[in-house]
């Protein structure tokens, strides 16, 4: 790793919080089945690194997604390590309740900045997935559970092209209407560049505090870093991604995986920004589920990582 420069790249923050969402955003587009034995032992080794946050997996129909069926049995499994937060994903009250049965603590709602992605993800305009949510913060404030809300497309869509930073705006506030103690912001199709991040955060910062604000980017064109770098000069603090770069978007056609969990937190390092995660400990992590998935993760820092352990003209395997 080199050290970190001596000119500095203005403000940057001392630490940021790593959300790790591959397991639940990582393995939902997973067309082959991922035993629940792996999934379960997948999150503890991500928990062993130190990240401190894992999001876990998602109380929906299994129906919707097959690969996530099992929640019932994966959360109750999972080791759960001290301070670590374990946030799920619910689409509904039924999935609240689901939710709470299991032990949850903390559970995360989604919707869009666009209204064609969120008819085709959860068959509803923007305005029936806020009235749906009413009801899931209710339960939440009730049970006193830590609620988390997503807006999708926020930088464009699939379906409509560019989304006008107003309408991100006009999202994320009603969610903050709702109750949510924080809003994950989603370049669902990774089209972003450091100016859009700038015109949609600089944005959503005038008006919301930058503590309650997450960035949620997938790397589909290559852009991912740099945008975390222009978040970061902005006061961002708080980076979703995935161990391995795992996932994608099944409503989403041609978006890749999300920003790499090894690759940002490389970055970060070099920055000189704390995290608190044992890089290694992640690399260790995705090399499992590699085993298990008999597929290498499209992670560069894993591939540079493994090729160094390999040796010149060795192999490790997925």
């Amino acid at each position: 790793m080199t050290a970190p420069a001596s000119a500095p790249l203005g403000h940057l923050p001392a630490a940021v919080t790593v959300v790790e969402v591959g397991p639940r955003d990582g393995l939902q587009n997973e067309k082959a089945p991922v035993p629940t034995a792996a999934k379960i032992r997948f999150i503890d080794l991500l928990s062993a690194s130190g990240l401190p946050v894992v999001e876990v997996t998602s109380f929906v129909s299994p129906r919707a997604i097959p690969q996530l069926a099992d929640a019932d049995a994966v959360f109750p499994a999972i080791r759960q390590a001290p301070g670590v937060r374990y946030p799920v994903l619910v689409p509904n009250p039924r999935g609240m309740e689901r939710a709470l049965a299991a032990g949850v603590r903390e559970v995360a709602v989604f919707t869009a900045a666009s209204e064609s992605f969120t008819r085709h993800n959860i068959n509803a305009t923007i305005a029936e997935s806020l009235a749906n949510f009413a009801a899931v913060a209710a339960l939440a404030r009730q049970h006193d559970v830590r609620l988390r809300g997503y807006v999708s497309t926020a930088f464009g869509c699939p379906y409509e092209g560019a989304v006008p930073p107003a309408k991100v705006h006009e999202v994320t506030a009603r969610l903050f209407d709702l109750g949510v103690d924080e809003v994950s912001i989603g370049d669902t199709i990774g089209v972003a560049t450091p100016n859009d991040i700038a015109a949609v955060m600089g944005l959503l910062l005038a008006a919301f505090p930058a503590g309650r604000l997450a960035l949620h980017l997938h790397d589909t064109r290559g852009t991912a870093l740099a945008n975390v770098l222009a978040a970061l000069q902005m006061g961002l603090t708080i980076f979703d991604s995935a161990a391995g770069g795992l996932g994608g978007c099944p409503y989403a056609p041609g978006a890749s995986g999300n920003l790499a969990t090894e690759d940002l937190l490389y970055m970060l390092q070099g920055l000189g920004i704390q995290t608190g995660v044992d890089l290694a400990q992640v690399v260790a992590a995705s090399a499992y589920l590699a085993s298990v998935r008999g597929q290498a993760p499209a992670s560069k820092y894993y591939a540079a990582a493994q090729a160094a352990t390999a040796g010149p003209g060795g192999s490790t395997g997925p």
